[in-house]
């Protein structure tokens, strides 16, 4: 038995990833404490934990990336451990140091396999020495573009661009032509700097269409290394992880021995203790190359834990105890297949952007062979001072077929509102053939979403229910209908026999929506030639109704959240609809008009046009940097730059004005 070193540990991060760790951590027995920043000051990971203690403001360089307060927080709550989750300073080897300095147990690896990892040259140079296969490239000192130019010439196009320093898909870019190599450098350089504080880079030859597998891996302090198999994430966005399974859909089992063997040998020659995850880069002739070793726990760590029954944070905390791992290499089975996909919020329609706002209404999906990692409450907001990424819905079954479809009906019963977020962009995803049938590769999404993601139109019958349920809002204000348990709605009662009428955009013209209330909770919806009638099956609960539409018994959720506004769910498909007989004309002019606000927190990077300039719609007019992310604003309308509110390098709050589009009607463009 070896001896206790810590029964109390502190979780410095936020989010899911704290929820998880700070959960395991008390099934073990031990006393947990959380940090929160001001934003978080009522997030579940402060509500979770035993004990919890304020950072300070929401900004990351003043909260969960200050070691210093961290730190200081861990002593002021005697916790003897800290656990950094991922991301954050989860893979900072000055805070590991720093840690040790204090007399704190840091749950992770050793500051010097940090520090050799978190660079991509030198974490290169020591795999090629190791013999772990490498990809073609240059991780030299000389950082000019000579230089530079001078080795990919050798390394001969197509070359990837990396930071050093990062990941995350930050500081990269794809050069298919050498002429095009000085002006990535540059770009390269600039985002890994912001990013990193470090803007050496190194070059590789570009691996076109590979499958992402990695292994992951496990140390003790006994010199004991393990593999616990392999998860495929090769559907990205940006170098950014969407999808995870394991296992790879095209794993053999000598190839999995193979790139295990190989994973092991670079744990092993870094003396690593703990959890980390060596990935590889794995081309259609089953050749692998090592990409890099993330010196931490993975966000996609559940797939591993479903499909080998391990609990992969209790590990960590039994070798950070200085214990043996409890397995050998033969015991480690994979059983089943587990897909795990990242819910963001940001606006799929509009390239991506990151999003924030407040949940509304939150409702994970819950069920056989379902697992939701999230750090979320009705009611919470969702900053934009930190990572969009706000839950992780996994799915298991006996084969991949049944993960799939699981999952799919999973993400189709998750309820988000208020928060504009990727959850219907996950369902296309799971449905596309090239997913369903194992062939996906790192290119998966630029093929199969070329020109990015659409926004699904609202049919008539979609426009019909909305129609309905802003009604019944009306009957809940009016006191003639209760949507929600709350006894301050008062008001006269009875039946409409007049029609109440609302309008919605479709097709660029106005559909209008009649409803009639006919008692005994049935109703009468007509839009034009189309009439329909609504049984309401008992009083709706909130934000969820059930009706019998046409003899038709459909679930239908939905949420109001601003005049005018509804948001409406049927059958995983959410929609925004905007009753234009609720607003003036003045009021809907203004909607329409060439007014260009900031999506989301953020640093004016560059400004792209000029008072003065024509532009057209689809027209870059300025480069906002956000979450460490470089984002174009396009314009959205044809006309003159009339007015230009910010400059370069100006902090700007989401929904500030940045500059004025003046239309071609009001400038007699035409």
């Amino acid at each position: 038995m070896s001896e206790v070193l810590f029964n109390s540990i502190l979780v410095a991060n936020r989010g899911e990833i704290a929820v998880r760790v700070i959960r395991s951590a008390k099934a073990a027995g031990y006393r947990t404490i959380a940090v929160y920043s001001e934003a978080d000051r009522y997030a579940p990971h402060v509500e979770l934990a035993d004990e919890a203690l304020l950072l300070g403001p929401a900004p990351v360089k003043d909260s969960y990336l200050n070691a210093e307060r961290i730190i200081a927080a861990a002593k002021r709550s005697d916790a003897q451990a800290i656990h950094p989750g991922y991301g954050f300073l989860s893979e900072n080897a000055a805070f590991a140091k720093a840690c040790a300095g204090a007399g704190i147990v840091f749950i992770g690896p050793s500051p010097e396999a940090i520090d050799l990892m978190g660079n991509k040259a030198a974490a290169k140079r020591h795999m090629l020495a190791a013999s772990v296969p490498c990809v073609p490239g240059y991780q030299g000192s000389a950082q000019d573009n000579d230089s530079l130019l001078s080795a990919a010439q050798a390394i001969g196009a197509p070359i990837m661009v990396k930071a050093a320093a990062g990941g995350g898909g930050r500081g990269m870019r794809l050069v298919e032509e050498l002429a095009d190599l000085p002006s990535a450098l540059d770009a390269a350089r600039s985002e890994a700097l912001n990013a990193f504080g470090s803007d050496e880079l190194i070059l590789e030859k570009a691996v076109l269409e590979p499958r992402h597998v990695e292994i992951q891996v496990f140390g003790d302090s006994h010199g004991k290394v393990l593999h616990l198999g392999e998860r495929d994430c090769s559907v990205q966005r940006r170098h950014q992880k969407v999808v995870e399974e394991a296992p790879c859909p095209v794993m053999t089992e000598e190839l999995r021995q193979a790139m295990g063997a190989a994973a092991v040998a670079a744990a092993e020659s870094i003396g690593y203790v703990g959890a980390g995850t060596v990935e590889f880069l794995l081309d259609a002739s089953n050749t692998f190359y090592f990409l890099e070793m993330n010196t931490r726990l993975q966000v996609e760590h559940p797939v591993t834990e479903l499909v080998t029954g391990l609990d992969l944070v209790d590990l960590q905390l039994r070798v950070a105890q200085g214990e043996a791992l409890p397995l050998k290499q033969e015991d480690v089975v994979l059983r089943g297949h587990a897909i795990e996909v990242r819910l963001y919020a940001e606006d799929t329609v509009n390239g991506f952007l990151p999003a924030s706002g407040t949940a509304e209404q939150w409702s994970p999906p819950a069920g056989e062979g379902i697992r939701v990692d999230h750090g979320l409450t009705s009611g919470l907001l969702v900053s934009p001072f930190y990572d969009p990424m706000i839950a992780k819905v996994i799915a298991y079954d006996t084969h991949r077929d049944g993960a799939i479809r699981r999952l799919r009906r999973a993400l189709e019963n998750t309820l988000l509102f208020g928060v504009p977020n990727n959850r219907e962009f996950l369902i296309d995803v799971l449905e596309r053939d090239r997913f369903t049938t194992g062939a996906a590769t790192t290119a998966f999404i630029e093929q199969e979403f070329p020109n990015g993601v659409s926004a699904q139109a609202a049919d008539l019958d979609t426009l019909m229910l909305a129609g309905l349920l802003q009604f019944l809002e009306q009957q809940q204000i009016n006191g003639e209908l209760r949507l929600f348990a709350d006894e301050g709605f008062d008001g006269s009662t009875g039946v409409r026999s007049l029609p109440a009428s609302f309008a919605y955009q479709i097709d660029d013209e106005l559909a209008q929506v009649d409803v009639t209330a006919l008692g005994d909770d049935r109703y009468q919806v007509v839009c034009g030639e189309l009439e329909k009638h609504a049984l309401l099956l008992g009083l709706p609960a909130t934000g969820c109704l059930r009706l019998a539409w046409d003899e038709h018994i459909q679930n239908l959720a939905f949420c109001f959240r601003e005049r005018g506004f509804v948001e409406l769910q049927k059958r995983g498909r959410q929609f925004r609809l905007r009753n234009e007989l609720a607003f003036s004309a003045a009021e809907r002019e203004i909607a329409g008009s060439g007014s260009v606000t900031a999506p989301m927190h953020g640093n004016v990077l560059g400004l792209r046009v000029a008072e003065g300039d024509r532009v057209c719609k689809g027209d870059a007019l300025a480069v906002l940097e956000a979450m460490k992310m470089e984002h174009t604003l396009i314009a959205e309308v044809d006309g003159v730059v009339s007015t230009i509110q910010v400059e370069q390098g100006q902090q700007v709050s989401a929904n500030d004005l940045l500059l004025t589009i003046s239309t071609a009607a009001e400038n007699d463009l035409d």
